[in-house]
């Protein structure tokens, strides 16, 4: 496990690939082992430092994440990355303890459809397994983070009632998790939507750390980014190549790219310590591998003062 820390410049948004884990977790074809490691060395060598690298879940329910161990035992750890893990119950915290995660992620559906369909239990029973695995992590050194599935809204469900969310981050804080995703599972988040979920977190546990997951399922999540940063959240995870989508949730799609969310923060003077075109690289050898375009524009267009010689140009005729 390494100490993690992000730099103190009030102009620093940390950027947290779940490619690994969320983009991966609904391919039918089994991405190899050394693949996925691979990957994410990559990452590391280009300069993002904190990864959702994989998910501690059972292999029968999600057999693309069957090699977790074996995946974080393939890491090339350099000091200053985090190496965060979904983990569902003890069982699991106990087999991302023993793989030495720097950080393991709990994750509950604000809606209880959701939850049922996600993880075939109600909110309460999802929050009574975080509440007995949390000691786990004390026991060894790991930090917490609570995860909140449909955050902003439940294609089963629609609206989700903000005191679920309350009632989720409050169990999440009381056990020692401070740090808390707010996850747009299905592409519902809208600007307004974000900012009253935010902020009602925000007044009831000021000294909590948030982050924001946003799908592109209905083109605005670089828009819900830009919000977000005017509400003063600084951490956003994103997927390579904008792989990805809850595979319990109709309708869903990719999350927002994260070469697109690192063009973004970058041309509005954000600092990431992302090499930008080396994180494009890696994001065309994913696409290369899943064999398929992906919803990423800047690993195809590059940067915006790219020039282009005339002769190279097409020209009107006639």
């Amino acid at each position: 496990m390494t100490t993690f820390q992000t730099p103190a410049s009030d102009r620093f948004v940390l950027v947290t690939e779940v490619g690994p884990r969320d983009g991966f977790q609904s391919e039918k074809q089994f991405i190899p082992t050394e693949v996925k490691a691979g990957l994410i060395n990559g990452l590391i060598a280009a300069g993002v430092r904190s990864f959702e690298a994989t998910s501690f879940v059972s292999p029968r329910a999600v057999p693309q994440m069957a090699d977790a161990s074996e995946v974080m035992a393939l890491i090339e750890r350099k000091p200053g990355v985090r190496l965060t893990a979904l983990v569902p119950n003890a069982r699991g915290a106990e087999r991302a303890a023993a793989a030495q995660v720097d950080m393991m992620a709990g994750f509950v559906s604000a809606s209880e459809t959701h939850c049922q369909a996600n993880l075939n239990k109600s909110i309460d029973a999802a929050l009574a397994d975080f509440v007995e695995y949390a000691p786990i992590a004390h026991k060894y050194g790991i930090a917490l983070r609570g995860a909140v599935a449909t955050a902003f809204g439940c294609p089963f469900e629609g609206e989700v009632q903000m005191a679920n969310i309350l009632k989720i981050v409050e169990t999440y804080m009381r056990h020692g998790a401070r740090h808390i995703s707010l996850g747009d599972t299905t592409g519902m988040a809208t600007p307004p939507v974000v900012t009253r979920t935010v902020e009602a977190i925000r007044q009831r546990f000021p000294e909590a750390i948030i982050a924001l997951h946003f799908h592109n399922t209905r083109g605005i999540g670089l828009a819900n980014v830009m919000n977000g940063l005017h509400l003063g959240v600084r951490e956003y995870e994103s997927s390579f190549g904008g792989l990805g989508g809850c595979p319990f949730a109709p309708g869903a799609t990719g999350n927002i790219c994260t070469e697109d969310l690192v063009y973004l923060l970058h041309e509005c003077g954000w600092e990431t310590g992302i090499d930008l075109d080396a994180l494009a690289a890696v994001a065309r050898d994913v696409q290369g591998f899943m064999g398929r375009e992906l919803p990423g524009q800047y690993m195809k267009a590059g940067a915006r003062l790219k020039l282009t010689g005339v002769g190279d140009a097409r020209r009107a005729v006639g």
